[in-house]
């Protein structure tokens, strides 16, 4: 089932998508009101209302080599990064491309919502915490990345975590298909069977030190392939079973 956060003229609203309608609910997790409205009226945002977005560096073997490091220079444990709510961007949105910055690039990824509180969960369970499944866009200035002493600029600059276009509830998240095209071309093509850390072992992982709660977004790491956007790029991450998240690269 598609889960959607969307605005209307009224205000903003939860809602599942049923033959291209929306069939309106009382909160995230709330019930059907009975009120129905089209798809085609509203404007979809990015689907969670985190407190916190954690994000999973070098969860590919292959992003691993890419990045400069080996088959033998594996991570034993998850390695974590936050990104600010200030990144959180909407599908369809543009990212505007810093002046700042010569090396803006792209890495695509499975992301995850999560439905209900989430502290000291074991492996086997963590996946019950889990609301939906979305796309995401880790937006980086790479350059940005390796002089400075830590990520925050790199990765937590205005609009840099484009998440959506809606949470897909049924999803069997261990060997789903992630690609990213840049104005029509392929560049990363991965399958989250390869991730080095599965997702239910991620949240576990996180949730022994880090609560999370309704709504918080933990993005999941990003296949190899990640390379440079120019302004005026087309952005598109799409995930089987989930759909597309197109983003636009924009700036002077």
């Amino acid at each position: 089932m598609q889960r959607v956060r969307y605005r209307t003229v009224e205000g903003i609203y939860w809602g599942e998508v049923s033959g291209g309608r929306i069939h309106v609910l009382s909160g995230m997790l709330g019930r059907p009101t009975g009120e129905i409205v089209d798809l085609t009226d509203v404007t979809l945002l990015a689907p969670c209302d985190p407190r916190l977005i954690v994000c999973v560096g070098k969860n590919y073997v292959r992003h691993v080599i890419e990045m400069g490091g080996s088959g033998d220079d594996l991570p034993g444990e998850p390695g974590l990064f936050l990104k600010g709510l200030n990144t959180l961007a909407d599908p369809g949105d543009d990212v505007d491309y810093p002046s700042w910055t010569n090396e803006l690039h792209y890495e695509g990824e499975l992301a995850v919502v999560i439905a209900r509180e989430m502290r000291n969960v074991a492996r086997e369970d963590a996946l019950d915490h889990v609301l939906g499944y979305t796309c995401a866009l880790d937006v980086t200035a790479r350059d940005a990345q390796r002089r400075d002493l830590q990520w925050v600029r790199a990765k937590s600059s205005d609009g840099f975590c484009p998440i959506g276009p809606w949470l897909e509830t049924d999803l069997d998240p261990t060997d789903v298909r992630v690609q990213t095209r840049v104005n029509g071309d392929l560049k990363q093509d991965g399958h989250t069977s390869d991730l080095l850390f599965p997702v239910a072992d991620v949240l576990a992982y996180v949730s022994r030190f880090m609560t999370l709660g309704p709504g918080d977004v933990v993005l999941t790491g990003t296949p190899d392939g990640v390379g440079p956007l120019q302004r005026g790029d087309v952005v598109e991450v799409t995930i089987d079973a989930i759909g597309t998240l197109t983003v636009g690269i924009a700036g002077a």
